[in-house]
């Protein structure tokens, strides 16, 4: 079964973080972009198993991330 999470990428001074919006406390760092890409693939797997150890729901996805464009005044 595939399931597809929204996931918040934010770069820092010095490395780079990432969250799931709709899986709260699933929160990774990482050096680069790339590693934290990997680093919260990993998050995820780990957050959705400890769920289902504790025998709780895995919530359905239900963010959306996206991108809105502006013109700002010069």
């Amino acid at each position: 079964m595939s399931i597809k999470y929204a996931v918040v990428f934010e770069q820092a001074q010095s490395n780079w973080a990432a969250y799931v919006p709709d899986l709260p406390g699933c929160i990774t760092t990482g050096r680069t972009l790339e590693e934290t890409k990997v680093n919260i693939r990993e998050a995820i797997e780990g957050h959705l198993e400890t769920l289902r150890q504790f025998g709780d729901p895995i919530p359905e996805p239900s963010s959306l991330a996206g991108e809105v464009e502006i013109t700002t005044a010069a």
